[in-house]
């Protein structure tokens, strides 16, 4: 049976802007969230939204933007940064998130996974991860990317879904904004987890996409935002060659 990974625009949001830089650093304002989101919800599966500034405000900034945002568009959007609590997802939530990510909080606190996910449901708790590569493996880092934390990033990751998490969020931050492709064997190692797996960091070219056949979904910034590729142009490369079996084509059709 066909499965064909979902398409996924990343926003990382600053303030009323939406930035990208590389490796996590260098941030450049690339546009407004209110744009970008209703110029790629027209073609998208999903929107993902990360408040890169939420350590420093202590929670996320963004629930009037996703009020915005969901009264104009019909989309699921997962939202991260910040997130330590039940009430800062409830918040999140209630301003129209359809799951919320997790990162650095989950790592200080592990047992917050399972709190949200009794709470809310697996289906609704991301736990993100950002790897970086070592002499052994890959380490998990918090706080953007910034901060190590000695964990091992893929023992980490199938700890997180025996605790509840409902999808992994992987980024590879050696790859994230130098769109030289992904890190396959980082995605390889993470595969087998029994959760659906998003991969983010390094989509270069459309390509790409099929280095990373086990993904079930992928996040992308910097080839949107700069205007390199289109949604559309990700969906051909993936259809290529493909005969889709009805009933389980899981992406949206490429635009006339």
């Amino acid at each position: 049976m066909l499965r064909l990974p979902r398409i996924i625009p990343r926003l990382d949001i600053k303030g009323p802007n939406v930035v990208k830089g590389i490796q996590f650093e260098g941030l450049r304002v690339v546009g407004k969230p209110e744009d970008l989101a209703r110029k790629y919800a027209e073609d998208a599966d999903e929107l993902l939204y990360i408040d890169t500034v939420a350590s420093l405000y202590g929670r996320n900034q963004l629930t009037e933007l996703l009020r915005r945002t969901t009264d104009e568009t019909f989309i699921p959007i997962t939202v991260g940064g910040g997130i330590k609590s039940k009430e800062d997802a409830r918040r999140l939530f209630d301003a129209g998130a359809d799951k919320i990510a997790i990162n650095t909080a989950a790592l200080k606190r592990p047992q917050l996974i399972d709190d949200l996910a009794s709470f809310y449901g697996s289906q609704a708790v991301v736990v993100s991860i950002q790897a970086k590569r070592t002499d052994r493996g890959w380490e998990a880092y918090i706080e953007g990317g910034r901060e190590r934390t000695g964990r091992d990033a893929v023992l980490w990751a199938y700890e997180a879904v025996e605790r509840g998490a409902g999808e992994l969020l992987l980024t590879s931050v050696d790859r994230d904004g130098t769109r030289k492709g992904f890190d396959s064997a980082l995605v390889e190692a993470v595969a087998e987890v029994a959760v659906p797996l998003v991969v983010c960091g390094g989509m270069g070219k459309a390509e790409d996409l099929k280095t990373v056949p086990k993904a079930h979904g992928i996040a992308m910034a910097s080839v949107l935002h700069y205007g390199e590729m289109t949604i559309a142009d990700c969906r051909r490369v993936l259809q290529q060659d493909v005969e889709p079996v009805a009933g389980f084509l899981e992406t949206r059709p490429i635009p006339v």
